[in-house]
């Protein structure tokens, strides 16, 4: 179990490193995240992380939206709100994944 927990660890803390690393204005997929993160498949992982995030947290996370550019999260409003200060306005829900996908 202790092992287990030591993954789970190491596996939040390098998704935090790469949230962290996606620039205003950009937005970044949850499996492009748990891509770069070295966790290949783990896109739903990725979500369950940054839900647990407290409200005060530094982590952009508003900035990772699904694969089609689409807001998943239950608490959009904050999101948009968000992105919207950083210049990305939802069209009908989504985000322009090709002129703002975070290409690092």
């Amino acid at each position: 179990m202790l092992i287990l927990a030591e993954s789970i660890a190491e596996m939040r803390t390098a998704i935090w490193q790469v949230v962290s690393l996606i620039p205003a204005g950009k937005v970044a997929s949850y499996g492009q995240v748990a891509a770069l993160a070295g966790l290949p498949q783990q896109a739903r992982l990725v979500g369950r992380i940054l839900s647990k995030l407290s409200k005060d947290t530094t982590i952009p996370w508003h900035r990772v939206v699904n694969a089609t550019g689409k807001i998943s999260n239950p608490n959009a409003s904050d999101q948009i709100e968000r992105l919207a200060k950083e210049g990305l306005t939802p069209i009908n829900g989504r985000i322009n994944v090709r002129c703002h996908r975070w290409q690092p």
